[in-house]
């Protein structure tokens, strides 16, 4: 990518930033002693933005693909475009809300509520590349009959034939529309994982393919060769080589549409995971395609596309902060890491909500990393309650791994406790998400954000949501009591203990317990 513009900005004495991406939360904020250099040019992990925000009020962002550096006390910004830096108040709150309303405003959309009422499920862990009709219906009854509420049920990937034949694989789901109708009676909603990969062979492909053929070369279906746009531009992602559809083509966007609408008409599905279109994933290519348009709009495309759903899911996406969508954690590593396991859920949590994507799903509990599941493999059942329980105060919460089916009755009931906990705050949950959906500010905060410049930046195991609820879970192994800090007020905790802010406490944190307070009004 050809850099066109360069901007250098010096930390100020005590300015701490944070930006780029979800995935790097765990190193921010940014001080003048970070060493970091990170190329979103071919690659933009999870939600990234080309937007950083200081505790200063300092706003630094662009609008494309972009590099960045930060060494000897400076950040230095390489991108295609302008790169604007401004001074829009005198706080991190004050930075992002200005940055907010200048460059990238919220559309307002409402989301479906569904998403905040309940914890949902996933297929992924429990089957993996797998899923059959029989195995889905055993995991949704076996949530009731454990205890658990219905929510949303994701079915993941193998649902399907090929990749891009979006029907149902007979063999393993001999009569899919039944087991949608018993799904929903039992109260559920059923979501399908998609991605914008094709199999490029087999009757299927090739009679669309050369349907297609008619067409003039920029609106044929499946992204193509630019040496001979005959042929089909193939990409290598992480299950092999497809043909790619771009969702700004009108020819492709009917294929894919067509599709999903009659699995919706035909089956009763009530929507989709909208997975990969990343930014790699149109980089990737092993021949150069016939595009006018570059990876970030192709991934843009995506996204405009899956948002019209009511229900979707997102994983991957860059500089879609002006969207209100369901924006989930990449998956997590079954361990206790800062980098990749449970402690990185609430500072790249935090990073996320910075960077304008406020309706956050962490990843499933107990981790979505499908290699820490495979047989033989020790799951840890303190750290499954443990991740329960840091997500059972976020925006929403998602399983997976059947906690029945791995933890003991002690720890599968205080994993369902979180679950109950999530439930019971569901209401006021939605009336955070009604106030992010217009004012797009973060729903999950982190102390600086609402208390500014009192020495609370650093922390990364404590979040609010607003300003007026605090948690404070546990993220280490065999931790049963914690330093918790509490800003200013007067604060009742989880147990009806009341406690005096501007103070830091030592609390009692047995297995059973997450701690979290709400501030007390006036």
């Amino acid at each position: 990518m050809k850099q066109n513009h360069k901007l250098t900005v010096n930390f100020l004495p005590g300015e701490l930033w944070w930006g780029s991406t979800n995935c790097l939360g765990h190193k921010m904020p940014f001080s003048a002693k970070t060493e970091l250099k990170e190329d979103f040019t071919k690659t933009a992990p999870n939600e990234t933005m080309p937007f950083f925000v200081s505790n200063f009020g300092r706003v630094i962002f662009t609008d494309s693909l972009f590099k960045f550096e930060i060494s000897a006390g400076a950040i230095t910004i390489e991108s295609v475009r302008e790169i604007h830096l401004s001074k829009e108040g005198d706080t991190l709150k004050e930075g992002f809300i200005a940055a907010r309303r200048k460059y990238f405003p919220i559309d307002g959309r409402v989301l479906n509520r569904d998403f905040f009422k309940t914890v949902q499920y996933n297929t992924w862990i429990e089957c993996l590349y797998h899923p059959t009709q029989s195995h889905v219906l055993e995991y949704a009854h076996s949530i009731i009959d454990h205890g658990f509420e219905p929510g949303i049920l994701m079915i993941d990937e193998g649902w399907h034939g090929r990749y891009g034949q979006w029907e149902f694989d007979r063999l393993a789901f001999p009569n899919p529309k039944t087991m949608v109708e018993e799904l929903h009676a039992m109260g559920f909603r059923v979501l399908l994982w998609v991605v914008p990969c094709v199999c490029p062979d087999g009757e299927f492909f090739i009679n669309k393919y050369c349907e297609s053929n008619a067409l003039p070369p920029a609106e044929r279906l499946f992204i193509r060769r630019k040496d001979d746009p005959y042929f089909c531009a193939l990409t290598h992602w992480w299950n092999g080589y497809s043909a790619l559809l771009n969702l700004a083509n009108p020819t492709d966007y009917k294929f894919l549409d067509d599709q999903l609408q009659a699995l919706m008409k035909n089956y009763g599905i009530d929507g989709f995971k909208f997975d990969g279109g990343s930014v790699d994933m149109y980089n990737g290519f092993i021949n150069e395609p016939n595009l006018d348009i570059d990876a970030a709009a192709l991934n843009k495309a995506w996204n405009d596309f899956a948002a019209k759903y009511d229900y979707h899911e997102f994983k991957d996406t860059f500089l879609g902060a002006s969207h209100a969508t369901i924006q989930r954690l990449c998956d997590r590593y079954h361990g206790w890491e800062e980098e990749n396991g449970l402690a990185s859920l609430i500072p790249d949590s935090i990073a996320q909500g910075l960077l304008g994507y406020p309706f956050i799903c962490p990843d499933m509990v107990g981790g979505g990393e499908w290699s820490c599941f495979t047989e033989g493999k020790k799951i840890d059942g303190e750290l499954f309650v443990r991740w329960a329980q840091c997500s059972a105060l976020f925006p929403m919460m998602q399983y997976s791994k059947a906690p029945w089916s791995c933890l003991d009755s002690r720890d599968c009931e205080l994993v369902l406790a979180a679950g109950k906990l999530h439930k019971s705050i569901c209401d006021e949950m939605i009336e955070m998400v009604a106030r992010a959906e217009k004012t797009g500010e973060p729903i999950l905060r982190n102390l600086e954000y609402n208390y500014p410049n009192k020495g609370y930046a650093e922390i990364k195991d404590e979040f609010m949501l607003e300003d007026h609820i605090l948690a404070a879970p546990v993220v280490t192994p065999n931790t049963y009591e914690r330093k918790v800090i509490l800003p200013e007020g007067v604060w009742i905790a989880d147990d009806g203990t009341r406690y005096e802010g501007d103070a830091e406490y030592l609390i009692d944190c047995p297995i059973e317990r997450l701690i979290w307070f709400r501030k007390e009004t006036a």
